[in-house]
């Protein structure tokens, strides 16, 4: 039997309350997130925030490393003042996960970037973002949904690129929630979909590294969580002995 791989997804870290408490301090994640990987067929194992110098040790026993959505990254890691409807609260969570996006990367570790996952990919390879979408393309856009529901709207691969083999239709209508984007790309990325308001989508790099601005873990198309379980079990861990 062919091993399942293991699949490390970052979390969020903040005060949630259950039971009798009101404020604890917690390592959270959609459960949305494990559910894609154990539907594509790997194991997901949650990531909580830690040093970032331990971030080389923790990738080097995964299989492939999804960074989850949620709060802004903070501006300061590529060089600018917070728009006033920036929200970067979460200073642990931005240095943890950019430690593991560069250790995935050194590693050649399969990756996969879910909004803000994809943005502070693009910011790992310094590129820039943009903090307030609505100021470049208006009021009136599809990218973030209502509250507390994704919008949905269709994005457009860019032929040539690992999305568009994955996705070899024109468009595809994804589940979306943000209000920032890719602004500067980042070196060695390349734009592999666009929304048809020339908004960035999706970027990808060396190997299987894939960053989606929408959200597949809301959606019942599976094609991106497998190609990412399918690259994982060629890591070294899981190919068997010669």
């Amino acid at each position: 039997m062919t091993p399942r791989p293991v699949i490390g997804i970052s979390t969020f870290l903040l005060d949630a309350g259950w039971g009798r408490w009101d404020a604890m301090r917690s390592v959270l994640l959609p459960e949305r997130y494990p559910a894609l990987v154990r539907e594509s067929g790997g194991i997901a194992v949650m990531l909580p925030p830690d040093a970032p110098e331990h971030a080389a040790a923790s990738v080097a026993r995964l299989d492939g490393l999804i960074v989850a959505g949620g709060e802004d990254v903070a501006p300061a890691l590529y060089g600018e003042s917070p728009h006033p409807r920036t929200v970067a609260n979460a200073p642990e969570r931005d240095l943890w996960e950019a430690a593991l996006i560069r250790a995935a990367l050194a590693a050649g570790t399969p990756l996969l970037g879910v909004c803000r996952g994809m943005q502070l990919l693009n910011v790992v390879c310094g590129g820039s973002l943009i903090q307030h979408l609505p100021d470049v393309v208006g009021e009136v856009h599809d990218h973030l949904g209502a509250p507390s529901e994704y919008g949905r709207h269709p994005i457009h691969p860019v032929a040539g690129t690992l999305l568009a083999d994955l996705f070899p239709e024109p468009a595809v209508v994804v589940p979306t929630y943000h209000h920032q984007a890719v602004a500067r790309l980042g070196e060695g990325l390349t734009v592999s979909a666009l929304h048809a308001d020339g908004t960035v989508e999706a970027v990808e790099g060396p190997g299987f590294t894939l960053g989606v601005q929408w959200h597949p873990e809301q959606s019942e198309d599976l094609r991106i969580p497998r190609a990412l379980i399918r690259a994982a079990r060629l890591s070294p861990a899981l190919v068997p002995a010669v």
